[in-house]
């Protein structure tokens, strides 16, 4: 089922990442205790955004199995985490997407489903709503902006129109109004910039959503747009490839290192193979420590303090504010 991709990232000139750790003082980035996993569940997306750097779409056709799956839960029944992650893709056009998930529920995770809104239109996802509201799922959804024009220029034309349904639909579930039923924006730039602060970001959004279309949700959170794949192809073809880099090595903030989400999860592939973050899934960039490929085969305990794979892509998750799944670290 493996579809061959090019990878496409900045060219590798310039300072690199561990230079830069040295120079501020620092020594190579080393793991902390492990407290979350982050699983992508495919490539397979009913959208085909123009900054994404899985590089998903409608054609994918990397799918996890249910073999897959079974191995990663007895995995993570052992592991003791307290959190995971579901990603793709749209994970939740997996067609084992919502057992994976109840398995890891069973197991008493809390869990977090990276949804793009619009699937929630999709055939055979009518319920999908009020299902997530059922478990109490956190979601982290994608709406890079308030702006119609600026959405759909990213993610699409009628995206925008979509994800507002879609947010009003998740409001009537409770999402974003009750205890419990969380729903996270995400935002990124639409071009090659740093993220504004995302405090006040938040509360624009938040004024806006609701004045407009009377939307509530809980949390933004603002990415740097990586220079990987899709938008590594936009910044080539635009001709700033090295003007971003620089923006981003510039930016360096030695504050973000003890936040990297790179030091506190795994990320699994849809093969069940390992890497220190989603990013470096993305890039084929093997452990830091040079250890065993699959889930499976890594003790969490024996990981603590183990270095992790860089390259000169984690200049954008250091600059400025940082930036991770989460959103700004500092």
């Amino acid at each position: 089922m493996e579809q061959n991709t090019q990878i496409i990232q900045i060219p590798n000139d310039g300072p690199s990442f561990d230079d830069t750790l040295r120079a501020s003082g620092l020594g190579l980035l080393t793991r902390a205790p492990l407290s979350e996993l982050q699983v992508n569940l495919g490539r397979l997306c009913n959208q085909a955004c123009s900054h994404c750097h899985v590089d998903a779409g409608p054609k994918r056709k990397e799918i996890m199995s249910w073999k897959t799956m079974t191995r990663i839960l007895a995995w993570f029944e052992k592991s003791h985490l307290p959190r995971v992650d579901l990603t793709g893709g749209a994970p939740e056009l997996n067609p084992h997407f919502r057992r994976f998930l109840d398995g890891f529920t069973a197991h008493g995770a809390r869990v977090t489903s990276r949804c793009n809104l619009t699937v929630l239109f999709e055939p055979d996802q009518e319920d999908l709503a009020g299902w997530y509201a059922r478990r109490r799922i956190r979601l982290v959804c994608s709406l890079p902006c308030y702006s119609k024009k600026n959405v759909d220029e990213q993610r699409g034309d009628g995206v925008f129109n979509k994800s507002i349904e879609a947010l009003r639909l998740l409001n009537r579930h409770g999402y974003g109004l009750e205890e419990g039923l969380v729903v996270d924006l995400v935002y990124n730039p639409g071009g090659a910039m740093l993220p504004p602060t995302q405090g006040p970001l938040e509360a624009d959004y938040k004024t806006r959503l609701f004045d407009g279309f009377g939307i509530r949700f809980n949390r933004l959170l603002t990415l740097t747009n990586l220079p990987i794949n899709r938008f590594a192809h936009y910044l080539r073809r635009t001709g700033q490839t090295q003007s971003y880099q620089q923006l981003l090595v510039d930016n360096f903030n030695s504050q973000n290192i003890p936040n990297l989400m790179c030091r506190h999860l795994l990320s699994v592939d849809w093969l069940g193979q390992v890497y220190d973050c989603d990013f470096n899934q993305m890039l084929a960039l093997p452990l830091g420590d040079g250890g065993p490929r699959h889930l499976w085969d890594i003790d969490p305990q024996q990981i603590n303090d183990a270095p992790i794979a860089v390259d000169r892509h984690c200049f954008g998750c250091t600059a400025g504010a940082g930036s991770s799944c989460s959103g700004a670290l500092v």
